[in-house]
């Protein structure tokens, strides 16, 4: 499961240095919850009671969450304007299940087996974030509009190429949701694994 949130903090102003720089950083974070069952049917049960909220009244599983923030410098000449510097920041929340209770062999496998499935789907919403960070710098390198002399133009472009890559790796992370979420898919299988007696 994803939960996304765009905080865009475009921090556009005139920058006096000629030199063009652009980058994205990416910041991890890692937290879990603990769980506790003797049998896979018990920690489904915890994990549906203790895991992260997803919407108003059930838990999700697992959950990768994001914030987006960009640092964009502009710079006028001659009555143009183009975007000197474009650095975003990516920050990345995983939140997994952990299980704090003595399981048996059988179980421990079965959990582990569960536990890959897990981490590779959430890891797959943190790879489309990243695509995304990579696919508006793309966007926005380079951009000048001319007989813009106060760089309203090029601040509103630029607004407007953040949201647009936004909106389309958005629509990726649902489609991907969609796959794995939907009867007879991926999470179903990785659930009904780890529920076997």
């Amino acid at each position: 499961m994803r939960l996304a949130v765009l905080t865009c903090l475009v921090a556009i102003g005139a920058l006096c240095a000629p030199q063009a720089s652009a980058g994205t950083r990416v910041l991890v974070q890692t937290r879990s919850y603990d769980i506790a069952g003797n049998s896979g049917a018990a920690l489904i049960a915890a994990m549906d009671g203790r895991g992260p909220k997803h919407g108003f009244m059930t838990h999700a599983i697992a959950q990768t969450a994001y914030t987006v923030d960009w640092d964009l410098g502009v710079i006028q000449d001659k009555g143009s304007c183009r975007l000197k510097q474009a650095n975003g920041t990516l920050n990345l929340f995983y939140t997994f299940p952990r299980v704090a209770s003595p399981a048996s062999p059988a179980l421990k496998k079965r959990w582990n087996r569960f536990f890959d499935g897990v981490r590779a789907h959430e890891q797959t919403h943190g790879r489309i974030a990243r695509q995304m960070m990579r696919a508006t710098e793309r966007s926005i390198t380079g951009l000048k509009v001319a007989d813009d002399p106060y760089c309203y133009e090029t601040r509103r472009e630029a607004r407007r190429r953040i949201q647009a890559a936004y909106a389309e790796y958005e629509a990726r992370q649902n489609a991907f949701d969609a796959r794995e979420h939907r009867d007879g898919g991926h999470v179903e299988h990785l659930v009904a694994a780890l529920m076997k007696p």
